[in-house]
């Protein structure tokens, strides 16, 4: 994860999404999920988020979703509030499912809270969380599986490659998967031996 800056509210939200789904809501009291009217702003939200997962950390290119970081079930009144959305791959949105506020909150993430490890491509948590969320860090790990999960390892896997074989440099490392652009630039610091640019 990497600090992301909340993205502002788009303008025509409140007519299209949240005022109708609110009108949905009260018509279907015991709807198990709420009718997906904030996908024609997912692409919005997700130039918010730079089209990075807001957990991966990482481009996903296949698109991604709108994850609800208080999830309907626990809290259906904030199912169309636009500062209840987050920019998420699929994959992690269903990790995620209805973890709440027990996982971090990519709004609340601050730089160096965690890093991949080479060249076993894990993500792990830094000395710079504070001791009062080091748990609820290990726990976002663990839940979405983003220390060593096999999806998300192949995920990394197929930048960290790209990047190898030289159809990928580092700057574009940085913007599709900048933790492990950072970790390439922080073997190469230790090495003392400047990467290709």
């Amino acid at each position: 994860m990497i600090p992301v800056t909340p993205v502002g509210e788009p303008s025509g939200f409140d007519t299209h999404v949240r005022v109708p789904g609110n009108q949905w809501r009260v018509a279907h009291p015991d709807a198990k999920r709420p009718k997906a009217l904030w996908d024609r702003y997912t692409a919005i939200l997700g130039q918010g988020f730079s089209g990075l997962c807001g957990y991966a950390a990482m481009l996903d290119p296949t698109g991604g979703t709108v994850d609800h970081y208080l999830s309907y079930k626990n809290r259906p009144d904030l199912a169309y509030e636009w500062s209840n959305y987050r920019y998420a791959s699929a994959t992690l949105n269903s990790s995620k499912k209805n973890a709440d506020d027990s996982v971090l909150d990519p709004y609340e993430v601050n730089p160096g809270w965690f890093e991949i490890l080479l060249p076993s491509l894990q993500m792990r948590v830094t000395d710079e969380v504070p001791a009062a969320l080091r748990d609820k860090a290990e726990y976002t790990l663990r839940r979405l599986k983003l220390r060593d999960g096999e999806r998300i390892i192949r995920w990394r896997q197929s930048w960290y490659a790209l990047y190898l074989s030289g159809e990928l440099r580092l700057e574009g490392l940085r913007r599709v998967a900048p933790l492990i652009a950072a970790a390439v630039d922080k073997q190469f610091a230790a090495a003392a031996t400047p990467p290709t640019e």
